[in-house]
C-alpha cells in the first residue's frame, strides 16, 4: 500500500482539475470541470474548509473533562465511542471506523483534503496568470489559498507533533508533511523526508504562506465573509501563530489589525434567550463582527457531553486511593460555573446558559453554544447529518492573545487592561485589578484549581526539606522569559480566561502543550474496579497524538512509540435524530 495522505480526495480532484485523460491526451473527460475562471477558483476554495475539527480528541487529552466513572460514585459507563477512552488514557487511538466523526483520521483526512484544494487552486491561478498575487481578479483568492493552507498545516502540526519550542529545539523534532504542490498521482510516498518536515520547518513554511497571503485578503469578494478567511480572521490567525512562535511584536501587530482601535467583543446581553435555538443562532450569527471565522462540522461533541455520561465537564472530588489522598479539581467550577478574580458566584454572561447532561446535573455540564444543528436526509426514518458550528477565531480569543503578548513584552498594565475588557464583555461589573488577580491566582493554597501546574520543586540535596530546585516547564519548552511573581499571577489569569473562552474548542490542549502544563487523569473502565491515575509531564511523548491508524496501516511512519492494541468500533456518518430536553443549571426545564 502507498503511504498516501489523501488518496480518496485526490481521485476526486483529478476529475475536476487540469489532468489529462488516460484515454485521450487531447480531450478532457466529460465529467471534469476545468478550473479556469475566477468564480471556479473561489468555488473550489470554498470546499477547502474542513468539516472536521480536533476539538473532541483535544478536549479528551486535556484537563477540561473528567471521567464520571471516578468522580460519580457507583457509575460504570461505557464511552460514547471506544476511541474516547483511548484518547483520555493518552493511548494510540486506533479503536474507530473511518466513518466516525471526531477521530484523528477524520481530522487528518479532512485537513489534508483542504490543503489539496488550496494547492490545486494555486496551481490553477498560476496557469491563469503570470503573477496571480498582483492580478486584480485573482489576488484575493491567491491570498485566501495561502492563508487557508497555512492554517490547516498549523492545526495538524499542533495536533500530531510537538509544540513549537525554539528554532534549535524544534529543528530536531519531527513535524508533519507540508504539502505545497498539487499532486497528480495517488502513489505519493509522504513518508519521504522531502515531505516530512521538522516542527521548525513547518513553522517556517506556515509563516511564508501567511506573509504571502495576508495582505491580499479582500472581504468584498466574499458572499458570507464569516465562513472564509476574511481580514479579521486572517489577522487573528497570524496573531495566534506568532503567539505560539513567541514573536510577541508580530502577535501584537496582527491582533491589533484584527481588533481595531476599540475592540468590539461579543455582546452577551444581545443574545435572545427566549428559546434554545434563538440563543444558539444569535451566538453563531455570521453577521456579528466578533465572529471572525465560523466552521461548520460533523462533530458529535454535543452528543458526547449531553447524551453520554462517561466523560464530562463536572464537579471533582477528593478520594483516597492506593494509600494516598488525591484531589480531582472541579472543571465545572474552573470553566463554566465558578468564580473569577472580579466576579462571583459565576461569570454573569453564562448565567442561564449552562446546561447539564441528560442523566442529571451531577453528570456534567456544557455551554449552550455546543448544541447541534440537525440536517434530515429522511424525516420519516428520523436520520440525517449532525452539524455543529465551531468558532476557530473570535475577537474575544484574539484579545487574550494580545494580552499574553503584552505581558511578555513587559506591558503588564496593558495586559490587565485587555483582561478587564474581556471580563467587562462577559458582564462582570467590578474592575479587574492586579490586586484582585494576585488574590485569585496564588500558589499558597495547595489545591488552587485556578492556577496551572507550570513548575516542580525538587529537594536538593536528596532528603533535605529546606533546599529546593525549581524546574520551570516553560523554560524546558524553550521560553526565554519565565513569568514569576506578579507576572506569574497575570499569566495564570490569562490561561484561565483562555480556558473559559475556548471551552469545547480544544485550544486548551494547545496551551497545555506549549507551556508544558502538567495534567493528571483519573479513569476507570466500564468493567473495572481499579482506578488508573496517570500524569502527563511536560516532556511526555504522549503529548503528540499518534498518526491515524489508517494512515499507519498504509505504511506511513509513526510519530511516537506504539502503546495500544488494535480494535474497531463505530458506525457511519448518518445519525438518528437525538431526542432530549436540555436543562439549565439552576433553572427549571424549558
Amino acid at each position: 500500500m502507498n503511504k498516501n495522505i489523501y488518496s480518496r480526495l485526490l481521485v476526486c480532484l483529478l476529475c475536476i482539475t487540469t489532468v489529462c485523460s488516460c484515454k485521450d491526451l487531447d480531450e478532457a473527460p466529460d465529467n471534469r470541470t476545468v478550473i479556469d475562471t475566477v468564480d471556479k477558483v473561489q468555488q473550489l476554495l470554498t470546499s477547502g474548509y474542513p468539516a472536521a475539527v480536533p476539538a473532541v480528541i483535544c478536549e479528551l487529552s486535556g484537563d477540561n473533562l473528567l471521567d464520571n466513572n471516578v468522580v460519580v460514585p457507583y457509575t460504570h459507563y461505557d464511552p460514547f465511542y471506544k476511541f474516547h477512552e483511548q484518547a483520555y488514557a493518552w493511548e494510540d487511538i486506533d479503536n474507530y471506523s473511518t466513518g466516525e466523526d471526531d477521530t484523528p483520521y477524520a481530522v487528518w483526512e479532512s485537513y489534508y483534503q483542504g490543503i489539496a484544494v488550496a494547492n490545486h487552486a494555486i496551481q490553477a491561478m498560476r496557469e491563469m496568470s503570470n503573477d496571480p498575487a498582483h492580478d486584480p481578479e485573482l489576488s484575493h483568492s491567491w491570498g485566501e489559498a495561502h492563508i487557508l493552507r497555512a492554517y490547516l498545516h498549523f492545526v495538524l502540526v499542533n495536533v500530531f507533533a510537538e509544540a513549537y519550542k525554539n528554532e534549535a529545539m524544534s529543528s530536531a523534532e519531527t513535524g508533519i508533511p507540508y504539502v505545497s504542490e498539487a499532486e497528480n498521482t495517488v502513489n505519493v510516498d509522504y513518508g519521504d523526508p522531502k515531505y516530512r518536515k521538522s516542527v521548525a520547518e513547518v513553522y517556517r513554511l506556515i509563516e511564508k504562506d501567511i506573509q504571502e497571503g495576508i495582505d491580499l485578503i479582500n472581504d468584498s469578494k466574499y458572499k458570507v465573509p464569516a465562513y472564509h478567511f476574511n481580514h479579521n480572521a486572517a489577522n487573528a490567525f497570524a496573531a495566534r501563530f506568532y503567539l505560539f512562535k513567541r514573536d510577541y511584536d508580530k502577535c501584537l501587530k496582527y491582533a491589533n489589525n484584527a481588533l481595531g482601535g476599540t475592540p468590539t467583543l461579543r455582546d452577551w446581553k444581545s443574545i435572545n434567550r427566549n428559546t434554545f435555538d434563538a440563543m444558539k443562532n444569535d451566538y453563531n450569527d455570521e453577521k456579528q463582527s466578533w465572529n471572525f471565522l465560523l466552521q461548520a462540522t460533523y462533530s458529535l461533541q454535543w452528543r458526547m457531553l449531553f447524551g453520554n455520561a462517561r466523560f464530562a465537564i463536572n464537579e471533582g472530588t477528593n478520594l483516597k486511593y492506593d494509600g494516598k489522598d488525591w484531589h480531582i479539581p472541579s472543571t465545572l467550577d474552573i470553566t463554566l460555573w465558578g468564580t473569577g478574580p472580579n466576579w462571583s458566584p459565576i461569570l454573569p454572561a453564562f448565567s442561564g446558559m449552562v446546561y447539564v447532561n441528560s442523566a442529571g446535573q451531577k453528570y456534567g455540564g456544557w455551554l449552550f453554544r455546543l448544541d447541534e444543528y440537525f440536517e434530515y436526509t429522511d424525516k420519516i426514518a428520523g436520520i440525517g447529518y449532525v452539524h455543529q458550528i465551531y468558532q476557530p477565531f473570535t475577537a474575544d480569543e484574539t484579545l487574550l492573545c494580545r494580552a499574553e503578548a503584552k505581558l511578555y513584552l513587559g506591558n503588564q498594565a496593558g495586559a490587565i487592561q485587555d483582561l478587564n475588557l474581556w471580563t467587562s464583555s462577559h458582564q462582570a461589573t467590578d474592575e479587574l485589578t492586579l490586586d484582585r488577580i494576585k488574590t485569585k491566582y496564588n500558589r499558597t493554597n495547595r489545591n488552587n484549581d485556578f492556577v496551572s501546574e507550570l513548575f516542580d520543586t525538587i529537594p536538593l540535596p536528596p532528603g533535605d526539606p529546606l533546599k529546593y530546585d525549581t524546574i520551570w516547564y516553560s523554560q524546558k519548552m524553550g521560553f526565554e522569559n519565565v513569568m514569576k511573581g506578579d507576572n506569574l499571577s497575570v499569566l495564570d489569569c490569562i490561561l484561565h480566561f483562555r480556558r473559559i473562552e475556548t471551552i469545547h474548542e480544544g485550544l486548551r490542549w494547545f496551551d497545555i502543550k506549549r507551556y508544558g502544563i502538567k495534567v493528571r487523569h483519573f479513569y476507570r473502565g466500564a468493567n473495572e474496579d481499579a482506578i488508573h491515575i496517570d500524569c502527563l509531564a511536560w516532556d511526555d511523548p504522549r503529548r503528540v497524538l499518534q498518526i491515524p491508524q489508517n494512515v499507519l496501516d498504509a505504511g506511513f511512519p509513526r510519530n511516537r512509540d506504539n502503546n495500544s492494541s488494535v480494535g474497531s468500533s463505530g458506525s457511519g456518518y448518518l445519525m438518528p435524530e437525538f431526542k432530549g430536553t436540555p436543562v439549565r443549571i439552576g433553572v427549571k426545564s424549558e
